[in-house]
């Protein structure tokens, strides 16, 4: 009577594992492309993030308050405001 040894899952899949790596080697058939590069994706990322605050500023200053929209792009702006914190 011959008797059956239990192997634990990971030991077993560990074994297939190997068994694997013996084999001859798989071939690649599909490679990912990036079609933007990294350091373009994290520009255009700065980019949409500026123009999603100058927006934001034009919409609050122009749309909510009762400047003109263009104002809130302007250094006057916020140079005026500088001037009534520092109370000149």
């Amino acid at each position: 009577m011959t008797e059956e040894v239990k192997i634990s899952g990971r030991r077993q899949r560990r074994l297939e594992k190997e068994q694997d790596q013996t084999a001859e080697p798989k071939k690649t058939y599909w490679v990912q492309i990036r079609m933007f590069p990294i350091w373009l994706r994290i520009l255009l990322c700065i980019i949409l993030f500026a123009a999603a605050a100058a927006a934001g500023l034009m919409v609050g200053y122009g749309v909510l308050g009762d400047g003109k929209p263009t104002d809130a792009l302007k250094w006057e702006t916020y140079q005026h405001i500088l001037d009534i914190k520092d109370g000149k």
